[in-house]
């Protein structure tokens, strides 16, 4: 029995020392730093594991807007079809971005522990069922349990920011992660012309059976949750190095305590402010991609297709607009360090507040209408694409809780501001629309209080004796946790972040070179 034992013993720890063989000397066709995080951004590239996860982020993300706002422009045939009332489709538009607040707190923490590959396939793959079921509702309620389900879905932007921010460097993690976010946000504005085109080809095959139509045409998003589900399962890896599961196993990985991190990111006070925030600019979309197009069709008695068209000029902007905001936050990083950061944010999401009344103001006229509205949306994109140049600096340990929270806010902002200013009849749409960015001008100041200790805040400096592993090991960390080692991974994502120091207090090494 005991030479069994001794046998078993030593075939595991052999397995041990040969997946850390695997994982000791990577290989990358890209420059990276000390994490092996990638250096730069190249859209194009597929290179593997960088950019091959990129791809799977966004167009994982991409699909779950897709379908989640797939009903904002078939909304006056559904209408018709389930007799449902204004009431009724505000009800329904809060269940789809509601339901998820929940799922990305949740998200947050399956990051933390289980890797972002298994959290983004896996809530792709439980929410496609709801799209298959919109083709059997017959009720409001039914319309309602379906797009809550649906939206759900949309628990998978914390997986895709968590996930670029374990695989950038701070040099261009703003713009990783504003780009990835933007390209999956575009799904609400392609869905904005996508599923009046499916619709029309549905109507055509049901012989003008018009309620059947839009019912069979949600058979597409769920047929693109299935494929894109297992598409980022085996083709994305959760880090550089490997997946948490060979990583956890060679003992390169600390395997966090899902309590252990909610506690570290919740005593957080920096990641409350920038929940609210985020609430007012990704709210703020979601609940702009539920209302834009039944505002253009009843206010301009437009049809349904020219609507739809216009409304997607809404979601388009982010095609390159919330990349904008992550450059622009990457590139004040450079200039001033984690204070220019936070300037640009306040600065974005203050100006999309004045734009949002403007767009209400133009209520009489669909050109100038058209041009606050894609202006606005502009701005909107990039305050988020400038929220997650800041967020990867919140927490290094619980960098999972806080991207889940954050992410959840902006599901929150979107309930708040649907709740508030568009399920009320007393509320006109175009005053429910100025309401919103009285409020998204009012809540923006929160950028203000954000302070981190060693690099300051909007209008005071840091302290320059207080280090980056003062705040992310000393305060996340126990002296019996640093002994261990477990704190190891952060030493050197703290070596990677005194470019967020102010120039003159930087480490020679970390300054930019002039031409």
């Amino acid at each position: 029995f005991l030479s069994t034992h001794f046998c078993c013993s030593h075939a595991s720890e052999e397995r041990v020392e040969a997946m850390a063989a695997m994982i000791a000397e990577p290989k990358f066709t890209i420059e990276v730093d000390s994490e092996h995080k990638a250096k730069s951004l190249n859209i194009f590239s597929f290179s593997f594991p960088h950019h091959a996860s990129f791809h799977m982020s966004w167009i994982g993300f991409f699909v779950s807007f897709v379908s989640t706002f797939a009903a904002a422009p078939m909304v006056a045939i559904i209408r018709e079809d389930l007799e449902m009332t204004k009431p009724n489709l505000g009800d329904a538009g809060l269940a789809a971005v509601t339901g998820t607040i929940i799922a990305r707190v949740i998200m947050g923490s399956v990051c933390d522990v289980v890797g972002p590959r298994y959290g983004l396939s896996i809530v792709l793959l439980l929410s496609a069922p709801f799209c298959f079921c919109m083709s059997f509702v017959t009720t409001a309620a039914g319309f309602l349990i379906c797009r809550m389900g649906i939206g759900l879905g949309l628990a998978t932007f914390v997986a895709c920011q968590f996930w670029m921010s374990c695989m950038f460097n701070g040099k261009c993690v703003g713009i990783a992660n504003a780009t990835a976010a933007g390209w999956g946000n575009l799904g609400g504005g392609v869905t904005q012309f996508l599923m009046p085109v499916i619709y029309k080809g549905m109507v055509a095959a049901t012989d003008g059976r018009i309620f059947a139509a839009w019912r069979w045409a949600y058979l597409i998003p769920g047929l693109l949750h299935v494929l894109s589900g297992v598409a980022v399962m085996f083709l994305g890896q959760d880090l550089p190095d490997g997946n948490y599961k060979l990583l956890h196993a060679s003992g390169q990985l600390e395997k966090k305590s899902a309590l252990k991190t909610q506690m570290i990111g919740c005593g957080n006070y920096r990641m409350w402010c920038m929940v609210a925030t985020y609430g007012f600019c990704f709210g703020v979309e979601l609940t702009m991609n539920n209302i834009v197009a039944g505002y253009l069709y009843d206010q301009f008695e437009l049809d349904l297709v020219t609507a739809g068209i216009l409304a997607s000029c809404y979601g388009l902007m982010n095609l390159f607009a919330r990349s904008v905001g992550g450059l622009i936050s990457d590139w004040s990083s450079v200039r001033y360090g984690m204070r220019g950061r936070l300037w640009t944010l306040w600065l974005c999401q203050t100006l999309e507040g004045v734009l949002c009344v403007f767009m209400a103001l133009a209520k009489e006229s669909l050109g100038m209408t058209i041009l606050f509205m894609v202006l606005f949306s502009c701005c909107v994109q990039a305050s988020e694409g400038a929220s997650y140049g800041i967020v990867p600096y919140i927490s290094r340990r619980a960098l999972g809780v806080a991207s889940g929270y954050i992410g959840a806010g902006g599901n929150a902002g979107s309930t708040i501001c649907m709740a508030l200013f568009f399920t009320s009849a007393s509320i006109t749409t175009a005053n429910g629309i100025m309401y919103m960015g009285y409020a998204i001008i009012a809540v923006t100041l929160l950028v203000v209080p954000i302070h981190f200790p060693m690099w300051g805040s909007m209008f005071f400096p840091g302290d320059p004796t207080v280090t980056e592993e003062d705040y992310y090991i000393k305060r996340e960390f126990s002296e019996e946790e640093i002994k261990e080692g477990l704190a190891s991974s952060v030493q050197k994502f703290c070596n990677n972040s005194h470019q967020e120091r102010a120039p003159q207090h930087r480490p020679k090494e970390a300054e930019v070179p002039k031409v």
